[in-house]
C-alpha cells in the first residue's frame, strides 16, 4: 500500500485530498496493528466486523479448533459451559489460560471441544496482557507524579515493556530517545523504532518520523496523511499548516480549514471558561539578547521572595501564586492545593477576588479540591455582593446552569452583564453564548459577535474558537476562511502539545542543543513562528549539520517565520541573499527582504541594510542621497541606530569629499581665476597694504606685553605667581 502510494506521490502530479478520500474508504478494512478494537476478536482467524467494504455485510470467521476431542472441527457460538453461556472462546476451565471453545451447543452434555489458538499464540498473548499491565502500572504513576527522578525510573520500566513489542511503549520510549526525555538521547534509536511503527501502522509515529528523518515532501505528506487518518491531532495539525501555507501541496484555504477544525474542536472541548493554558513561547533571539527578560519564567530566588511576602500577609502575592498554580505559567507547574492554600490565605483577609476564585475551584473541583456547588455558590455570593466581576460571573453562570441553585435566566443574564462592564472576559464569553444560541436571551448574532470580539482582545481561547466558528459559516457576518483559519490556528497552538516549548528551552539553557533543536522542529512543522525561528537560530549559531546541510534548513526555517510576519527573520532572509549563505548571492532579493522588513515594521536594521546598499550601488543603482535618507531614517526610527547611522553619514561623506577633490583639477581651476577682474587693476597694491595692516597689529600687540612685563618687574611681582605657594 505504501509503496503504491509513493509512486502515485513521486509522480508528475498528486491529489492530496483524492489520497485522503481514497485511504477513508482503505482504512476501514486495514485494522491499526497494536490495538483491538470494539468488534474484533481475540483469537486467530476472526477479522471481526472490520473486513467489510461499500455496505457489505459478512459473517465473522470461526476458528478451527487445536487439539481436544475434537481436533480440526469449528467451534459453534454461542455454546454451554458448567450452564454459562459463552458466545467466544474462553479460558475459563484451563489452568493454564489457553482459550478454547466447544463445536457444539452444549459442553456439559456432550464434552466436545478444542483450543482456538496453538501454545505459541497463547504464549504470545500471554506475554501480550503482561506487558499490557506493565505499561498501564508505569503510565499511572508517569501520569500521577511531577517528579522527574520518578518518571525516569518509570521510563526505564517502559523501555522493558517495549522490548517485549508494546507498540504504545515503543511510541513512548521513541520519543523520549528523540527528545532525551528521562531517557539518554539517542536519535538513531529513536528514529529506527519510529519508522518500524510507522510501517506498523502508529499514528503517533507517522507523524514524528518524517520530521527528523525525511526530507522529501511527498514522503513526508504520504506519512501525516495516514497519521491524520489515524486519529493523530498533531498530524492534522501539520496538514493545515501546510496547506494554510502551501507548504509542499497547493494552497488551499478549505482543506486547512478542514484540518485544523478537527484539533481545535479537541482544544476547546478540553478547555475550561478560563481564558487558556499558559504557553511560555520563549524567543532565543531574544533570549540571548536580552538573557532572562524574554523567557518569562520566573527564578527560583524571585518565586521564593513572593512566598515569604505570601506567608507575612501580602494579599497581592497570595493572589498572584494562587492564578499561577492554578493556571501554570511562567515555569511553575500547576498545583492546586497550593493554589487553594493561597486563595484561602487572600480570602480570610477578606479579598473578593480570592473569593471567587475559591468558588471556581469548588465549581471545577479536583484532587485537592472536592466538587461542591453550594460552597461554590456561597464565596460567588460573598465576592458577588462587594462587586467583584469574577464573583458576578461565577454567580451568573451558576444561575445560568442551575448549579447548586434553579435556573434564572433574567439574574445569570443581569450577572454576566454586571461581570462583563467590568471587564471579564469570561462573562463577555459567556454572554456571546448566550445570543448565539439564544438561550434565556433572543438570538442575535451580531451582539453575540460583538461580545467574542471584545473577549478576543485580551487573547481568551474560546472567543477564538466561536469566532472561528461564525467566520467559518458565515454566520452573523461575512464568511471568511482566511479569518477562520487564522483563528483556528491560534486555537490549536493552545493544546498540550505547547508544553514541549519549556521542555525546549530548558535543553538549551543546559547546552542540549541535540534534544533542544528536535523537540523544536517538531513544533516547527505544527507552524508555530517562534518554534521555526528558534530552530534557524540554533542552526545559525551551532554546528549540528555539515555546512552544506546547516545554512539551507536554515534558510528554510527563517522563510517560513518570515512568511508569518516576523520582520527579524526576514531581515535574516536579506542577510542570507546578501552573503550567498545556504542559496547564491543575490542583492536583488536581498533588497527586497529588506525593503518588506523595513515597511513591515519600520525596522532599523533594514533601513541602514538599505541605506549601505544605495551607498554601495549593490542591487540597484547607486545614489548618495538616498543612502543618507535611508540612515536618517534608521537613526530616527530607533536610539540604538543613530551612532552606527551617524558614522556611516560621516562616512558617506568624508569618502564623497575625498572623491571630489580627487576629481578636483586646481591648475585649471587657478587659470579660471582673473584677478583683476575679482579685485580690480590694484589688486596687488590692495594685498600688499593689507599684510603691512596685519604685520603692525602683531608689532604693537608684543610691544605692549613687554612693557606691561618691565612694570611688573619693578615692583617685585613675579610674572606667574606660583599657585601651589600661595596661602589657603
Amino acid at each position: 500500500m505504501i509503496s503504491l502510494l509513493l509512486i502515485v506521490f513521486h509522480g508528475e502530479t498528486a491529489d492530496l485530498e483524492d489520497l485522503e478520500e481514497t485511504l477513508k474508504v482503505e482504512n476501514e478494512v486495514i485494522p491499526r496493528s497494536g490495538e483491538v478494537e470494539e468488534g474484533e476478536a481475540l483469537y486467530p482467524g476472526d477479522t471481526g466486523a472490520q473486513g467489510t467494504r461499500h455496505g457489505e455485510s459478512q459473517p465473522p470467521q470461526v476458528p478451527v479448533t487445536v487439539g481436544g476431542t475434537a481436533a480440526g472441527e469449528p467451534c459453534l457460538f454461542p455454546f454451554l459451559f458448567l450452564g454459562k453461556e459463552y458466545p467466544a472462546c474462553t479460558a475459563d476451565g484451563q489452568p493454564d489460560g489457553r482459550l478454547w471453545c466447544a463445536t457444539t451447543d452444549d459442553y456439559d452434555r456432550d464434552k466436545r471441544w478444542g483450543f482456538c489458538e496453538t501454545e505459541g499464540q497463547a504464549e504470545q498473548r500471554h506475554r501480550a496482557v503482561e506487558a499490557e499491565e506493565m505499561y498501564q502500572r508505569a503510565l499511572t504513576i508517569i501520569n500521577s507524579t511531577s517528579r522527574r527522578s520518578q518518571r525516569r525510573k518509570e521510563y526505564e520500566r517502559l523501555v522493558k515493556v517495549a522490548d517485549m513489542g508494546h507498540s504504545k511503549a515503543m511510541e513512548r520510549v521513541a520519543y523520549a530517545m528523540l527528545f532525551g526525555d528521562y531517557l539518554a538521547q539517542n536519535i538513531t534509536q529513536a528514529k529506527d523504532m519510529l519508522e518500524k511503527l510507522a510501517l506498523d501502522g502508529s499514528p503517533k509515529a507517522q507523524m514524528v518520523c518524517c520530521v527528523v528523518s525525511v526530507d522529501d515532501f511527498c514522503f513526508a505528506l504520504v506519512y501525516y496523511t495516514f497519521g491524520a487518518l489515524g486519529g493523530n491531532l498533531v498530524a492534522h495539525m501539520i496538514l493545515g499548516y501546510r496547506y494554510w501555507s502551501g507548504i509542499g501541496v497547493m494552497q488551499s484555504c478549505e482543506s486547512a480549514l478542514t484540518h485544523y477544525r478537527v484539533v481545535a474542536d479537541h482544544v476547546a472541548s478540553d478547555m475550561s471558561l478560563a481564558a487558556g493554558r499558559a504557553v511560555q513561547r520563549v524567543r532565543l533571539l531574544d533570549e540571548v539578547d536580552h538573557p532572562g527578560a524574554a523567557s518569562g519564567t520566573l527564578e527560583e530566588d524571585l518565586l521564593q521572595y513572593y512566598q515569604l511576602l505570601a506567608e507575612k500577609g501580602d494579599v497581592q502575592a497570595q493572589i498572584g501564586l494562587g492564578q499561577l498554580h492554578l493556571h501554570g505559567g511562567r515555569g511553575v507547574e500547576i498545583n492546586h492545593e497550593r493554589a487553594f492554600r493561597y486563595f484561602s490565605q487572600a480570602a480570610k483577609l477578606g479579598n473578593t477576588h480570592a473569593m471567587a476564585f475559591l468558588g471556581k475551584m469548588y465549581t471545577d473541583g479536583s484532587d485537592a479540591v472536592p466538587q461542591n456547588n453550594e460552597t461554590a455558590l456561597q464565596y460567588f455570593r460573598r465576592a458577588a455582593e462587594l462587586g467583584d466581576p469574577v464573583g458576578q460571573s461565577g454567580l451568573g453562570m451558576a444561575y445560568l446552569y442551575g448549579r447548586g441553585i434553579p435556573v434564572n435566566y433574567e439574574l445569570a443574564l443581569s450577572y454576566l452583564e454586571k461581570a462583563a462592564e467590568q471587564g471579564w472576559v469570561d462573562a463577555q464569553v459567556q454572554l456571546g453564548t448566550m445570543y448565539y444560541n439564544g438561550v434565556g436571551v433572543q438570538q442575535d448574532y451580531k451582539q453575540a459577535l460583538q461580545y467574542f470580539s471584545l473577549a478576543s482582545q485580551t487573547g481568551h481561547i474560546l472567543a477564538f474558537y466561536n469566532l472561528a466558528q461564525m467566520h467559518a459559516s458565515g454566520t452573523g457576518i461575512m464568511r471568511s476562511c482566511p479569518t477562520a483559519v487564522e483563528l483556528l490556528k491560534n486555537v490549536c497552538e493552545q493544546g498540550r502539545w505547547s508544553d514541549r516549548f519549556m521542555e525546549a528551552y530548558r535543553s538549551f539553557r543546559e547546552g542540549d542543543l541535540d534534544a533542544s533543536v528536535a523537540q523544536y522542529l517538531v513544533l516547527a512543522e505544527q507552524g508555530y513562528e517562534v518554534a521555526q525561528s528558534n530552530v534557524a537560530f540554533i542552526l545559525d549559531q551551532s554546528e549540528l549539520f555539515h555546512e552544506n546541510e546547516t545554512y539551507p534548513r536554515a534558510l528554510l526555517h527563517w522563510t517560513r517565520a518570515a512568511a508569518q510576519g516576523y520582520v527579524v527573520a526576514r531581515i535574516k532572509l536579506g542577510d542570507y541573499h546578501f552573503y550567498g549563505y545556504g542559496t547564491d548571492v543575490d542583492y536583488e532579493t536581498a533588497m527586497m527582504h529588506y525593503r518588506l522588513a523595513s515597511e513591515q515594521q519600520h525596522s532599523a536594521q533594514a533601513l541602514f541594510n538599505l541605506g549601505y546598499m544605495y551607498e554601495k550601488g549593490l542591487g540597484v543603482k547607486q545614489d548618495v542621497h538616498l543612502a543618507k535618507r535611508f540612515y536618517d531614517m534608521a537613526a530616527e526610527s530607533s536610539p540604538d541606530a543613530q551612532v552606527p547611522a551617524f558614522l556611516a553619514t560621516s562616512n558617506l561623506w568624508l569618502v564623497n569629499s575625498v572623491q571630489y577633490l580627487q576629481e578636483l583639477d586646481v591648475k585649471e581651476l587657478l587659470s579660471g581665476v582673473d584677478l583683476d577682474q575679482l579685485l580690480g587693476p590694484e589688486w596687488d597694491l590692495c594685498l600688499m597694504t593689507v599684510f603691512a595692516l596685519l604685520l603692525g597689529t602683531i608689532i604693537a600687540y608684543r610691544q605692549s606685553r613687554r612693557q606691561a612685563a618691565i612694570r611688573l618687574a619693578q615692583r617685585g611681582v613675579p610674572d606667574q605667581p606660583q599657585a601651589e605657594n600661595q596661602p589657603q
